[in-house]
């Protein structure tokens, strides 16, 4: 079975909240960082997806607060496609320091063009995005 696609983020300083925690909304911040580089690593560079007219965008986000971590903690961003559709896509991603879960979230993503409007992706977006996938049993 395929595994999730695993990006390692070092707390920092400058990200904390007044209660030496992460903010809450810097989280969001990892987890974009992580599910680029998930695209990435399965060879779907931003850039190389803008150049062929393609976009995935955010439609819809819900996160869950789990623990809170703070400076110095070394985190692991776990990103997988739990859903592959014509259409859309959900992504689950989890946040850990070691066992711990600090925070998960559901996403759904959209397919545009690079003006923003809905498409149906071609098929080599969806072949590459299919090495992502890993199934969900909860969402199914």
């Amino acid at each position: 079975m395929p595994a999730p696609h695993v990006t390692p983020i070092k707390v920092r300083f400058n990200e904390l909240d007044p209660y030496g925690h992460v903010n809450h909304a810097v989280y969001i911040s990892y987890f974009e960082h992580a599910r680029t580089e998930a695209l990435e690593a399965i060879g779907l560079p931003l850039e190389k997806m803008a150049e062929q007219g393609v976009q995935v965008v955010v439609m819809d986000l819900t996160a869950a607060y789990k623990r809170p971590a703070v400076a110095g903690d070394t985190l692991h961003v776990e990103t997988w496609l739990s859903e592959l559709r014509r259409a859309s896509t959900r992504w689950r991603q989890v946040i850990r320091r070691g066992d711990e879960i600090c925070v998960t979230i559901t996403l759904r993503g959209g397919i545009t063009d690079n003006a923003g409007k809905p498409m149906r992706p071609p098929s080599w977006l969806f072949e590459n995005l299919a090495e992502l996938h890993v199934p969900d049993p909860e969402s199914d």
